[in-house]
């Protein structure tokens, strides 16, 4: 499906977003990534800002391209990182680990499942390496 497709049925609308934009939720991501590193609080709470820092990049590749997904519709996240093959070149691997990492989010947020220690290290290399791409990819948008 390209993103031309999700545009036709609503799951992305059109956004012209500036290099400051994007640049600026970059650096969101990164902060997000800093404090997920920080050991003195819990497992879920650094899970989450790994998390974040993800779907900050995920949103900031879309922007890049001129899309954004309308968050008041339920499935913004998914798509947001279904799309990075698009918009990114992300590998279909990837992808389901990534998918993966926010269904263990939504048992987090919704259900108070605790988050293990090796789903915490995955999220957070997964994080490091798609912010990564992200600085080589969109750092000159």
């Amino acid at each position: 499906m390209t993103l031309e497709n999700l545009l036709a049925i609503h799951r992305l609308t059109r956004h012209e977003a500036s290099r400051e934009s994007i640049l600026k939720l970059l650096a969101a991501a990164e902060r997000n990534l800093m404090d997920a590193r920080a050991t003195i609080i819990s497992a879920e709470n650094r899970f989450d800002a790994a998390y974040k820092a993800i779907l900050q990049c995920a949103m900031a590749a879309l922007w890049a391209k001129g899309y954004r997904t309308p968050t008041s519709e339920p499935g913004h996240h998914q798509t947001s990182i279904q799309t990075l093959p698009k918009t990114l070149g992300v590998d279909a691997d990837t992808v389901i680990v990534l998918d993966a990492l926010r269904r263990q989010r939504n048992l987090n947020d919704y259900s108070g499942d605790s988050v293990s220690d090796a789903v915490l290290a995955e999220c957070l290399d997964q994080a490091e390496s798609l912010l990564n791409l992200c600085r080589k990819t969109l750092g000159n948008t």
